[in-house]
């Protein structure tokens, strides 16, 4: 790997535009301007973006979390992400496309962006977020059977939250004076995650999936680790194993704060697409995640 040094003059006027970052910074700051070494990009962004922080959201950064939403979770404002994009750009000495930054979501975005562009490599494809509203407007399932308040699309895999508000309809008498979320709920999330990506990612069928035509076919390997109750905050993924029309199988899995409150080793469903004649998948078998949804009845 080819170096340079940096002149006392770049140095101290880069220690000077880092010096309210964390400890750690500067240093990895000065070693990537003399080598372009990309492992240091996280440890320049990270401690840029904590610059940015109020203190409250500084563990959080640091929680080890990849998808931490940039605005909802750290309270980043848009004026508050454009003075990080121009340290970053001073930093790393590189510029960036203000067009492809507004699509920049989360933590994992934004690290993936910058990489790309220190390495020369294709800026990679942001999987698609989507809030309550969009899921709505898309699933054939709705209040107040719906249960995924935000969703991610990615390639192979969807990732999606529930928080269970206490006033759902299926904690009445499930139990008296001891609430408790059923476990076909749970899997009903799943299954919802599941169908919300046979209907919105791309490159598995050929033909858009017809949401009335997707059904709950089997669910195989359930295990429940973990009561929940009112409040707890579902965080759910969906990774497809399998997919040849009219079957897509999925593996799902939820997690509560860091335990693990249920998992599905096969969530099956069956579908149809738009033109019957020409839907055919362009692999039978996938490598890696990805979600599929499912109606229960």
């Amino acid at each position: 790997m080819a170096t340079v040094t940096l002149s006392p003059e770049d140095t101290l006027k880069l220690k000077e535009s880092l010096k309210r970052c964390p400890e750690g910074t500067f240093d990895a700051a000065v070693e990537y301007r003399e080598t372009s070494n990309s492992k240091l990009i996280p440890v320049i962004v990270s401690g840029i973006i904590e610059r940015f922080l109020e203190p409250e959201a500084k563990p959080l950064l640091h929680s080890g979390k990849t998808e931490i939403r940039l605005f909802e979770d750290l309270g980043i404002d848009s004026l508050t992400m454009m003075e990080i994009i121009i340290l970053v750009e001073e930093t790393l000495n590189i510029s960036f496309d203000n067009e492809e930054l507004r699509e920049l979501r989360t933590f994992e975005d934004i690290q993936a962006y910058m990489d790309s562009k220190a390495t020369g490599a294709p800026t990679p494809k942001r999987a698609a977020s989507l809030g309550f509203e969009e899921i709505a407007s898309v699933l054939p399932q709705q209040p107040p059977f719906l249960f995924l308040n935000r969703a991610t699309i990615g390639q192979d895999s969807a990732k999606g939250e529930y928080r269970v508000d206490g006033g759902e309809f299926f904690l009445e008498g499930h139990f008296k004076n001891n609430p408790v979320v059923p476990a076909s709920i749970m899997l009903e999330a799943l299954g919802q995650l599941a169908v919300l990506f046979l209907l919105k990612s791309e490159g598995h069928v050929k033909q858009p999936v017809l949401s009335e035509t997707v059904f709950f076919k089997s669910c195989d390997g359930v295990r429940c680790h973990r009561i929940c109750r009112p409040g707890d905050l579902f965080t759910m993924e969906v990774k497809l194993k399998r997919i040849r029309r009219p079957i897509a199988i999925f593996e799902g899995l939820i997690t509560v704060g860091n335990e693990k409150a249920a998992f599905a080793e096969e969530i099956s469903l069956a579908f149809d697409c738009a033109k019957e004649e020409t839907c055919e998948e362009p692999a039978a078998k996938v490598n890696g995640s990805a979600h599929a949804s499912v109606h229960t009845s």
